[in-house]
């Protein structure tokens, strides 16, 4: 009797335990992902503007329901595309982040509709010590004479830094030394730093890259720095206009001869005779 109590807690225990296994095994279904799909990502770290290879790209599973936007699934199709921003290995590729159909790879890739690339001659300290990186923005301040007074003044603002030297890497946090640095600048901003370089000598100033703030200033003279007011030069007096005078009109002669005298100052003395009283003028 004992025998057969034991064996049937047995075979229920056993019936239970078959009954959460199989439960269990479809809750796990149902957590399991979507299926996936493949995307296209980087096999390697590129650089902006360079120009894709099949080596570069690979293709991975990735989960429909995370899908990046954007996400591109032909590889095949983008060989020879050229990137205009930097990408990181298994780093999901997107058109955003490709320069259009047909593009040369280099420089040109990164110039944005509207804008022009201009190059400046620069040292380690006009190029901010080497930290004025690609991907940087800058503000551009000019050294020259305004009315025979030294001024600097910031003449262009917020301006992207393409490349230093002849790289458009932007992945480098150390400073770099160079020679010349590449900006981007709209056409007309290209005008004025081509005048203000040709008029002084440029200074760049490193600014935060999200602080979109304009740094309206009127500029630094030697008495704004010392903190002393510059006479102005003195205004010349005007001349006066020559008095015209006719042998025919005497009376204009008679007016010029009083305008000098009334211009001229005179010495006059007092003199008191008796009852009367006269005035002599010299």
């Amino acid at each position: 009797m004992k025998n057969r109590r034991a064996l049937l807690m047995m075979a229920l225990a056993i019936v239970f335990g078959l009954a959460a296994v199989a439960l269990a095994s479809r809750w796990l279904l149902r957590q399991t992902p979507g299926a996936s799909n493949k995307i296209v990502v980087a096999a390697q770290d590129v650089n902006l503007g360079q120009r894709l290879t099949s080596e570069m790209l690979k293709q991975i599973d990735w989960p429909a329901d995370t899908l990046p936007r954007g996400a591109l699934r032909d590889g095949g199709k983008l060989v020879g595309r050229v990137l205009k921003t930097s990408v990181l290995r298994d780093e999901p590729l997107s058109e955003a982040k490709l320069a259009p159909a047909g593009t040369l790879g280099g420089l040109s890739a990164l110039i944005a509709e509207g804008k022009r690339a201009i190059t400046v001659r620069v040292n380690d300290v006009v190029g901010v010590a080497g930290f004025a990186l690609p991907g940087n923005f800058v503000d551009i301040i000019v050294n020259t004479q305004s009315n025979d007074r030294a001024i600097s003044k910031i003449v262009l603002e917020r301006i992207l830094v393409l490349a230093v030297a002849q790289e458009v890497g932007r992945d480098e946090t150390k400073p770099r030394v160079v020679n010349a640095v590449t900006l981007e600048v709209t056409p007309v901003q290209a005008e004025n730093l081509d005048l203000a370089r040709s008029v002084g000598t440029l200074s760049l100033v490193l600014r935060n890259q999200v602080d979109p703030r304009p740094g309206t200033t009127d500029g630094a003279t030697k008495g704004t720095l010392l903190g002393v007011h510059e006479a102005s030069p003195p205004a010349m007096p005007a001349a006066a206009p020559p008095a015209v005078t006719s042998p025919a009109s005497p009376s204009a002669s008679i007016r010029a001869r009083v305008q000098v005298a009334a211009a001229t100052p005179r010495l006059c003395i007092g003199v008191i005779s008796g009852v009367q009283r006269t005035q002599e003028c010299l």
